[in-house]
């Protein structure tokens, strides 16, 4: 093997810190990093590491700015280590996620929002999946553009409303849709299951996810009442909806299940369902066309009849 192809296999399994430094441009660069900060979250692919937590370690290095100026021994004019597990911590407390190499791109993507921050390294590793670490590693730069705010462009606050069965029969739902557009805002639409029972098992994970896609069967029955209605499942795919004046109808599947904050409300509660999902907006209030109102619901509800014409 060739003296440079074993530097390269060295580095690939090197500490973040000496890719830094072997990968460094000519003009000089600080460095900050955080190793081995270890935390307990419920992550992954398989079914097998759903409803269960296990220890991932994160090893981070961030290429800064050096400050023009005296420190002057004062922690706000430089990047702490608290902004570094800050943005593993926010990036964690979004939802639920599949892939490592997505929560090592969102811890990025938080840490070059930083003004100091030039590149970081972000290498992260699950302990528990078997003999030895199974990790990732990425490298994000700067690309040049001023930092952008970290949370998506501003969007408009949504209308959320909840159909039940009649009133996704009625023949009233054109003209509501119509009225709903109306007023300018995102629209996004939830429902129950249909009145067929669902198959019942006596497991209560796999009953929840029976209940939640009979949810979604529910929604592509709506979806096909009205064309300007489009099912969606992710909450990436309801910003990009929202931002682009379509009319969405929530599949809850996947974002219930993802749920760092896991919604007390049980599916076959869709309304109270739907009013957890309404706060996840922080959402003004929820309509509900043709059922009843929950108790106790965190966002302001109001209720219509299904027989109305004018909401």
């Amino acid at each position: 093997m060739s003296s440079s192809s074993s530097s390269e296999t060295r580095l690939a399994f090197a500490h973040p810190s000496e890719r830094s430094v072997a990968t460094a441009a000519t003009d000089a660069l600080d460095r900050i990093s955080v190793r081995d900060h270890t935390v307990e979250v419920e992550i992954g692919a398989f079914q097998a590491e759903r409803g269960v937590t296990q220890r991932i370690c994160f090893n981070v290095v961030v290429e800064v700015k050096p400050l023009s100026g005296p420190i002057d021994d004062d922690v706000d004019r430089i990047l702490s280590y608290d902004r570094v597990t800050e943005a593993i911590q926010g990036a964690l407390a979004i939802e639920r996620l599949a892939l490592l190499e997505t929560l090592a791109d969102r811890v990025a993507e938080r840490i070059l929002l930083e003004p100091q921050a030039m590149r970081v390294f972000v290498r992260i590793e699950k302990l528990d999946r078997g003999p030895g670490a199974l990790g990732v590693e990425i490298v994000r730069a700067r690309d040049g553009a001023p930092p952008a705010e970290i949370a998506l462009e501003a969007t408009a606050q949504p209308e959320l409303v909840f159909l039940s069965n009649p009133a996704i029969a009625s023949p009233h739902l054109t003209g509501w849709l119509d009225q709903l557009h109306a007023q300018g805002s995102p629209l996004v639409l939830c429902v129950g299951a249909s009145d067929v029972p669902a198959p019942q098992v006596p497991h209560k994970m796999a009953q929840r996810r029976i209940d939640l896609l009979a949810i979604e069967q529910n929604a592509w029955v709506l979806a096909a009442r009205d064309d300007r209605c489009v099912v969606v499942e992710t909450r990436t795919e309801l910003d990009w909806a929202m931002k682009n004046g379509q009319t969405c109808v929530w599949a809850p599947s996947k974002i219930v299940l993802d749920s760092v904050d896991t919604p007390s409300a049980q599916p076959r509660d869709a309304v109270a369902l739907a009013a957890w999902f309404a706060a996840t907006f922080e959402a003004r209030e929820m309509l509900v066309i043709g059922d009843e109102i929950p108790a106790n619901a965190s966002v302001p509800l109001r209720a219509v009849s299904a027989e109305t014409k004018t909401l």
